[in-house]
């Protein structure tokens, strides 16, 4: 037996045993490399002109517009059809799949407008948020916090719509080049803003407020995933009402803990009971304490 033939016939035992294949007999899962494109293409429809090589004039965007649009109507399809094969939603027969990948396409298409004006407030939040931001240009061209929070608005579209595997193949992609990991399932308001990305954690079912402002190494987290399957569907992680700015490497935990809208939560801070509005919550080195922001000399008392 020759070399290759050994290492084949090796290599083939491991699938049977070992699993983790796509569905060689049956129906394929959506491809990752395709999605990756897609994401990409849906970027530039997001931002014409910053994810593209070339310069688009105002004669031609709509021609370009349309062209990318058809190009994806079919490759969404195909896509939608596969993840929507390997589950279907209850209720959905088998013969309907491919109507429903289509209308799922053109939905979800028809969302990217309102998709671009909530952009806008993040990248308003952005550009007032960041003294270093030199234009809102620099910002689309060079922060990946937008490739983040773009895909993961694209990505949610699709998760409110009950579509399997494809919203987290996209949010985990993004997850990838920015260091920013931000779950489809979060809900997450207007004017967004993470400063540096790099290690921050929005858990599946956070709900983040209007005006709230993320440092690096944020995690915004469940007490304990110990449960395992049982916990599917539960609110595990915690909300953050409008206008808090939370700072690098605080740690916020579980579904019933609630940040009062108009705090600050210090560096480094472990949370897993919920803040009072207008709270200022710091860590001196020693102790956590709460302040209220109406009188920071009066501690609130807090137990963790």
């Amino acid at each position: 037996m020759d070399t290759v033939t050994r290492l084949t016939n090796q290599l083939v035992a491991s699938y049977a045993k070992a699993g983790g294949i796509n569905h060689l007999d049956g129906k394929n899962l959506p491809s990752k490399r395709v999605v990756t494109a897609i994401t990409n293409d849906l970027l530039r429809l997001l931002f014409p002109g910053f994810f593209d090589e070339k310069l688009i004039h105002s004669s031609e965007i709509k021609v370009e517009t349309a062209a990318l649009l058809d190009s994806l109507l079919g490759k969404l399809e195909d896509e939608f059809r596969k993840a929507l094969e390997y589950n279907p939603p209850a209720g959905l027969a088998k013969k309907d799949i491919t109507h429903e990948a289509h209308k799922l396409t053109v939905d979800f298409l028809g969302s990217l407008p309102r998709i671009r004006e909530i952009l806008q407030t993040d990248m308003d939040a952005a550009f007032d948020g960041d003294p270093a931001a030199a234009s809102k240009e620099e910002i689309l061209v060079s922060y990946p916090f937008v490739e983040a929070i773009a895909v993961q608005r694209l990505a949610h579209e699709l998760y409110l719509k009950g579509l399997p595997l494809i919203p987290r193949i996209m949010s985990e992609w993004a997850h990838t080049r920015t260091g920013m990991d931000l779950h489809p399932g979060a809900k997450i308001g207007t004017h967004f803003f993470v400063d540096h990305c790099t290690g921050t954690v929005v858990g599946e079912t956070c709900v983040i407020g209007n005006h709230v402002k993320l440092y690096h190494g944020v995690t915004l987290g469940a007490r304990s995933t110990a449960g395992g399957q049982l916990l599917k569907g539960k609110k595990r992680h915690p909300t953050i009402e409008d206008r808090v700015t939370i700072y690098p490497g605080a740690t916020i935990l579980g579904g019933e803990t609630i940040i009062g809208a108009g705090s600050t939560i210090g560096g480094n801070v472990f949370i897993m009971d919920s803040v009072q509005p207008n709270s200022l919550v710091i860590y001196d080195g020693l102790d956590m304490r709460v302040l209220s922001k109406a009188d920071k000399h009066q501690a609130i008392d807090f137990q963790i």
